[in-house]
């Protein structure tokens, strides 16, 4: 029965506001996916920009951080609580999975640099990923072919990767859309893409905001049961199910 920690990068006022417009805390909806993929998941969550007090580490098997909404990347002072988690987090050498502003965090910590993406906000689905060589044979990975689509919404991207952190995967607008770090008693698998959120909630809360298209809305509200929506939203039709969108999921919990 893995035991998981799941770091909210959220604070409260933006969980709050998504829960008032339907939605979920990012914490929480993690949990949900992670319980989709296996039920017998033991899983705690805490928020650091909350003080949320971190509970005794040596009692998991392995810690996520998930996505957040803050306005500040992971280079900025004001991400400190947070950062410091992720340090005690590798300090205790625990297998961890980093999703979006996850993946920058590591970045950030671990020696490289996340800032805005010069190509601007990624919404919807980041679409035609590639894997690189390392990728291919990489287990966070295993399942994935190229050309892959996953949903995602981020402002920034890992602008360097540390030294010693292998890339997995890129696309046109973000060269690091996975990478590994796995050295000096650090575990570390990330990915820039969202494979827990849902894209039937996701693309109406994005057309919402206007985002994205009303048509892009439409068509990723049921893109996990149209084929002719996921063609047009450049994906590929026959990878567009639960199942292969949490791959990274199955994979890293299969790996605890």
């Amino acid at each position: 029965m893995p035991r998981i920690l799941i770091i909210d990068s959220n604070p409260a006022a933006q969980n709050e506001s998504f829960v008032a417009n339907g939605g979920t805390a990012v914490g929480e909806n993690y949990a949900n996916a992670l319980r989709a993929c296996r039920d017998d998941l033991t899983i705690t969550i805490v928020a650091p920009y909350d003080r949320d007090p971190l509970p005794a580490l040596a009692d998991f098997d392995g810690v996520v951080f998930t996505g957040s909404s803050v306005e500040w990347n992971t280079d900025d002072a004001r991400a400190k609580p947070i950062a410091d988690v992720m340090r005690a987090v590798f300090a205790q050498g625990l297998p961890t999975l980093g999703s979006c502003n996850g993946m920058q965090l590591a970045a950030s910590v671990l020696g490289g640099r996340s800032d805005a993406s010069p190509n601007g906000p990624e919404d919807g689905f980041a679409c035609d990923i590639t894997l690189t060589e390392a990728g291919k044979s990489h287990p966070l990975l295993r399942g994935r072919v190229d050309g892959y689509g996953v949903p995602c919404v981020h402002r920034d991207d890992v602008r360097h990767l540390p030294e010693g952190a292998v890339l997995l995967a890129g696309n046109a607008h973000s060269a690091v859309q996975a990478f590994a770090y796995e050295q000096d008693g650090v575990k570390f698998w990330g990915m820039q893409y969202h494979p827990e959120l849902d894209p039937a909630k996701l693309g109406p809360a994005l057309g919402r905001q206007g985002k994205i298209s009303a048509q892009d809305a439409d068509d990723m509200a049921v893109v996990e049961q149209d084929a002719d929506a996921a063609r047009r939203l450049g994906l590929p039709a026959d990878q567009m199910t639960p199942e292969v969108r949490m791959t990274e999921l199955h994979n890293w919990l299969a790996s605890l």
